[in-house]
């Protein structure tokens, strides 16, 4: 039984300058060059996290008044937010005004303690309402007309844009409860969602240019401060969180944005990409030996950079290789290495090798027939009858029949090559089993030698019976 193969031999071809000419050869060089890389990804902007305050009470009490009353209100450092009363704080502070006036009374008195313990209880009160956060404005009030303030004034403690508001009238507050959420917008973060396979060059401190639909002729630029750590189960992408500065509010919370990041992959060893032919299981190139020998080697490639491939092995700085009509040259290596009859000239000897367009001079008649006719899809019984020019039957032969499909990239199928070794029966005639692994059309060549030398070939298309 012949041996089935799924990928066609590699085999060099030699062209000659019309035919290199005709179907556009041409050829470049491998070398090396700095690459830096664009990566385009969607994102969003978000609130720079860092860059939020929560505003609470440090006592129990009844909201009054509320003068922030609206959510992405502006509000500056020191601004009044709203005005509470609580019982706690009034009790606090007359204990406070207490202690302050008995220390007043004894601080004249000559017994031993008296006058310290009186200092003490006044600092302590003074220290409970420090804790509590009151304003050391309120305490100097409170010092100075000697009446506790029922209804205490909470200012803002940072500027920014209320984000979240929960603060309302007569609404009863306590230690845990946010009253509102304050972000300072003025930096915002962008989450670029990047594809898992260009993650790999990204890197923090890279650069990022983000543009907005809503201002075309405006470019912002920013910075990555963090890759996270997770792939979306969904989209395939991984999150990338970059900081923008945002001085006159352009990036608002949720806009949608384009991002390109700009990446350094540093000094590659590249070939253009229109060298590159990929057959689906391999990576192919084509050496350019010089005189029309094109020799097919198989490399292995990174990632596509522009118009450039990133060579991780295979080839070498300053060969030279075939940077169009990849195709055509391939197909023509794997119709040579079909009909088998070509031996690759070695490097440098293309000018003086015998195109192999040029066929061997046929001295035999052949007939070629199967079993079943046609041919089917799996074993078939394959028949040839070799005779001279003036009709005696052919003897002692070696013959051989190949069978070719070319690949179909549409169809997940590669190329097939199956050849048979046929068997003298005398006569002239020569007979051998082979098993085809797809119906369809194939191109068939029948090849027969002696002595070492060719004395017949023969090609044509036979079309086997069965499902692809």
């Amino acid at each position: 039984m012949p041996e089935m193969k799924m990928d066609a031999p590699l085999v060099a071809v030699q062209l000659t300058p019309e035919r290199m000419q005709s179907i556009g050869v041409q050829t470049g060089i491998v070398e090396y060059k700095q690459l830096s890389d664009d990566i385009r990804a969607t994102g969003t902007v978000d609130i720079n996290e860092r860059l939020l305050s929560s505003v609470q009470v440090r006592f129990p009490g009844y909201i009054r008044k509320v003068f922030a009353n609206a959510t992405y209100e502006y509000v500056r450092k020191g601004e009044p937010l709203f005005t509470i009363y609580s019982p706690d704080l009034v009790a606090t502070q007359q204990e406070y005004l207490l202690a302050r006036q008995n220390q007043k009374t004894m601080s004249a008195s000559t017994i031993d303690g008296v006058a310290a313990g009186a200092a003490t209880l006044s600092s302590a009160a003074e220290q409970r309402l420090q804790q509590w956060d009151i304003p050391e404005s309120e305490i100097a009030k409170l010092k100075e007309t000697g009446k506790p303030v029922t209804d205490l004034t909470i200012n803002s403690p940072v500027e920014g844009y209320i984000t979240e508001r929960n603060a309302l009238p007569n609404m009863y507050a306590e230690p845990s409860t946010k009253l509102y959420t304050v972000a300072d917008l003025s930096r915002v973060w962008v989450y670029a969602q990047v594809f898992q396979d260009d993650i790999g060059p990204v890197k923090p401190g890279d650069t990022a240019q983000i543009t907005i639909d809503s201002y075309p002729n405006r470019t912002f630029s920013g910075q990555i401060e963090e890759i996270l750590p997770q792939v979306d189960m969904a989209t395939r992408t991984v999150r990338v969180r970059l900081a923008m500065a945002n001085s006159r509010l352009k990036l608002k919370p949720g806009t949608f944005v384009n991002v390109d990041i700009k990446t350094n992959l540093g000094r590659q060893l590249v070939v253009p990409a229109s060298a590159v032919f990929q057959s689906g299981t391999r990576q192919l190139v084509f050496l350019n030996h010089g005189n029309g020998c094109l020799e097919p080697k198989e490399i292995a490639i990174g990632p596509r950079v522009g118009d450039d491939f990133v060579v991780l092995k295979g080839l070498k700085v300053h060969e030279s290789i075939v940077t169009s009509a990849s195709f055509l040259i391939d197909s023509e290596s794997q119709l040579q290495a079909a009909a088998g009859s070509f031996v690759p000239p070695p490097p440098g000897a293309g000018g003086s090798s015998q195109a192999a367009d040029t066929p061997a001079a046929a001295q035999a008649n052949i007939e070629f027939t199967t079993d079943p006719n046609p041919p089917q899809k799996g074993t078939n019984l394959f028949r040839v009858k070799s005779t001279s020019a003036d009709g005696t039957p052919t003897a002692g032969a070696e013959v051989t029949v190949t069978f070719y499909m070319a690949a179909m990239p549409a169809m997940g199928m590669a190329a097939m090559n199956t050849s048979a070794k046929l068997i003298d029966k005398g006569n002239g005639m020569y007979e051998g089993g082979g098993s085809l692994g797809f119906g369809g059309t194939y191109q068939v060549t029948i090849s027969g030698q002696k002595n070492g030398q060719v004395i017949a070939t023969k090609q044509l298309r036979v079309n086997a019976t069965g499902d692809i």
